[in-house]
């Protein structure tokens, strides 16, 4: 089988990372954590996860893995629950990378939309090909024009999820498409990962650096998402909960005291969780 070859420093490298850690989940977590498809994945690139490797044991990479886990368990949780009541919604991974979770999450009827740049696309048309009822689309979500091109009956409802895209994004370019994709995908839930500021500062240190960037604090960070999302629209109902301990126990026997005692600072003072917005049925002038 040829393998697709990822270069370092490379944009394809983004994705390989995170698919690393998805894979190392599995691996550390079995109890809490699947995913098949990135083992598979993994065996179809050629990379160099050596330096990775290296790393796999320690302290801080075993904890990364599980808030990977932990994250992605939460937001197909959410998919899940409203599919429940939407069984034909569209489900639509915003900033997909080499993500799965919309097919994780398929119920049969629903419609999955993978959306991400076009050199993210190219990769994801070789590696994860898409699947019955599913589409990859090649957009920068900063696009409104992506909207478009998602083809659902609005009665069937939309459920949208992001992981890991919104801290590149400035607070008001999270207001703005969140407004947007209100107006478009009415009665619809978006959901998506966030964190206070000084645990966004701490993420994006090394890219702000690269970037040059001088004003971190335009970033889109969040303490309480009620209390500072909701009145950005009269369309949305707002709702949020720690990622690391909102939605499932951590009692498992891979999970030791020290990853629970981090999960817990993750929680609180780092303000790690998953908001989820409720959309209005019907939008009124």
């Amino acid at each position: 089988m040829e393998k697709y070859k990822i270069e370092k420093n490379s944009v394809q490298e983004t994705l390989v990372i995170p698919l690393y850690g998805r894979w190392l989940c599995s691996q550390r977590f079995p109890g809490l954590y699947q995913d098949e498809a990135a083992a598979a994945l993994m065996e179809k690139v050629d990379y160099d996860f050596s330096p990775l490797e290296r790393q796999a044991s320690s302290l801080i990479q075993t904890f990364g893995a599980l808030e990977v886990a932990m994250r992605q368990n939460d937001l197909a949780w959410e998919v899940r629950d409203y599919l429940k009541t939407h069984p034909r919604a569209a489900v639509i991974n915003l900033g997909c990378g080499l993500d799965n979770t919309g097919r994780a999450c398929d119920n049969g009827q629903c419609s999955i939309w993978n959306i991400d740049l076009p050199d993210v696309i190219e990769m994801r048309e070789r590696l994860l090909p898409p699947g019955e009822r599913e589409k990859n689309l090649a957009f920068d979500l900063k696009d409104t024009h992506w909207m478009e091109a998602v083809h659902t009956d609005p009665t069937d409802g939309t459920v949208l999820f992001a992981a890991g895209v919104f801290y590149y994004f400035t607070t008001e370019e999270v207001k703005s498409l969140t407004i947007d994709i209100a107006k478009r995908f009415p009665g619809g839930r978006l959901v998506f990962d966030a964190a206070g500021q000084a645990a966004v500062r701490l993420m994006l240190k090394t890219w702000v650096k690269q970037a040059g960037i001088q004003d971190v604090g335009v970033y889109f960070s969040v303490k309480d998402a009620k209390q500072e999302l909701e009145h950005w629209s009269p369309l949305f109902s707002v709702s949020s909960r720690g990622y690391m301990l909102g939605y499932q126990s951590l009692h498992d026997p891979a999970v030791q005291p020290i990853h629970r005692l981090l999960a817990k600072i993750a929680d609180g003072p780092m303000h790690l969780q998953i908001v989820r917005v409720d959309f209005a049925e019907y939008i009124h002038d």
